[in-house]
């Protein structure tokens, strides 16, 4: 495995998260009734709320609340929605003391969570969703992640068509950062992320995952979302032969984590917080001891 980059870190960070030496945890807190790992279990607030304190009790550094499904033939909902579902539970948490992100491809709602106590933007469209994303996020003064996206997930499974997956991927992403500063976003506050799952099939995601040397060259923080995903469950089937189910994939999913942590990854997005949270340390040891032999 290639040797450990320097851990980047996007500026606007609060204090507390900018002093992290090692990679962020980033736990999922999805408030929808159909997100493919736990729709329905956190539309309540108090649900939610819990969820999330439970979250960061558990070692999670920040909790990423989204509203909308992005799951494979997901449909969009509409944008006040989206917003009645995350505003409150936010709001909420950041009360509580715990750090939040937004998950959202809308720059209003953005701009209400960032309004809420948000520290940072998710977007997985990486601004092509809506493009006033960029500017918005420009004047909010708050870290924004830049996930690489190909369409909405209706019909991202049908653009899943790559010359070369990791040299496509870089590219567009090179263009979205571009983008966003030409709209006034600087550079040091973008995270990239690949979207492992989003208009990609396995072999695009394990592609992907073992060129992150490459995507890591370009010196801005990377954030890496695996967790749980279809490519896990496809690369362990049960005896019947069929993927192994959501529920089972946490220990392929901290695989992943430790791999991409001792590579210098900025950030996971996991919904096992705890076990993944270990597999980080591990990774950070392993990335001390290697710099001081």
């Amino acid at each position: 495995m290639p040797g450990p980059v320097d851990l980047a870190r996007p500026a606007g960070l609060p204090d507390d998260l900018a002093r992290l030496d090692r990679t962020l945890i980033m736990g999922v807190l999805n408030v929808t009734p159909d997100s493919f790992s736990d729709g329905g279990r956190y539309l309540d607030v108090a649900a939610a709320v819990a969820h999330g304190v439970r979250l960061r009790d558990q070692g999670a550094d920040l909790i990423d609340v989204g509203g909308e499904s992005t799951r494979p033939g997901a449909q969009r909902i509409a944008a006040d929605l989206e917003r009645e579902r995350v505003l409150p539970v936010i709001t909420e948490l950041v009360d509580a003391g715990v750090r939040v992100s937004i998950d959202t491809m809308r720059a209003e709602t953005a701009a209400a969570a960032v309004g809420a106590g948000a520290c940072l933007v998710n977007d997985v469209s990486g601004g092509l969703a809506d493009p006033d994303m960029h500017a918005a996020v420009a004047e909010l003064g708050v870290p924004y992640v830049a996930m690489h996206w190909r369409a909405h997930s209706d019909r991202m499974e049908a653009l899943a068509q790559y010359d070369d997956v990791v040299r496509d991927v870089v590219a567009e992403l090179q263009a979205r950062v571009s983008s966003a500063v030409d709209a006034g976003l600087p550079a040091e506050r973008i995270v990239l992320d690949p979207g492992l799952g989003f208009a990609k099939d396995a072999d695009h995601n394990w592609a992907l995952l073992h060129e992150l040397p490459q995507l890591l060259s370009l010196g801005l923080p990377v954030l890496i979302g695996a967790s749980r995903k279809r490519f896990l469950g496809a690369l362990l089937p049960g005896g019947d032969g069929q993927p192994r189910p959501v529920d089972q994939r946490d220990d392929a999913t901290d695989a992943v984590t430790a791999i991409a942590a001792g590579l210098g990854v900025w950030g996971v997005r996991v919904h096992d917080v705890a076990a993944s949270g270990d597999a980080v340390r591990v990774a950070a040891a392993w990335r001390r001891g290697r710099a001081d032999g």
